[in-house]
């Protein structure tokens, strides 16, 4: 159903080999160190290990996190006003667009009623007005008619 296919020869392709270049290293410029005197000298602390080792090293005290000034706390009550609140006005708006929308759905209908009342009586104007009524129409005088096999004749 498919042509055979002859096999293919993997194509061979030149390789470039990169090889990273070194950078000189960064000369770096040394400022001259000024001593700076702390304001008070920290205690030096031994501890000594478990094992028997001893650590020795400025104590370092930790870092204290502002205070946060506390916020007083929101009541229950307040809450369940609010919430109450949100949900009275949605509902309320809920409603408004109710009552808009099946207002204007009654307006609609009003005027395809109307519109449908204006044609329709168009209609009956043309057909009680019109002058090709009367010719293609049949006026019969009662007193001449005849009946035959149960049909008019006139």
């Amino acid at each position: 159903m498919y042509p055979d296919n002859p096999p293919h020869v993997p194509i061979q392709r030149a390789v470039e080999v990169h090889q990273p270049t070194p950078l000189p290293p960064a000369v770096t410029v040394s400022a001259p160190v000024v001593p700076v005197h702390p304001g008070t000298v920290p205690a030096v602390a031994s501890v000594v290990l478990p094992d028997g080792r001893v650590v020795t090293g400025y104590a370092i005290n930790p870092a204290q996190p502002e205070s946060v000034v506390a916020k007083p706390p929101v009541s229950r009550a307040a809450v369940n006003v609010a919430l109450g609140s949100v949900g009275f006005l949605a509902v309320c708006g809920g409603l408004l667009l109710l009552t808009t929308f099946i207002t204007a759905l009654t307006a609609l209908i009003t005027q395809l009623i109307t519109l449908a009342a204006v044609i329709f009586g168009g209609w009956v104007a043309v057909q009680v007005f019109s002058e090709g009524s009367r010719q293609g129409g049949t006026t019969v005088n009662i007193r001449k008619a005849t009946f035959k096999r149960n049909h008019f004749h006139g």
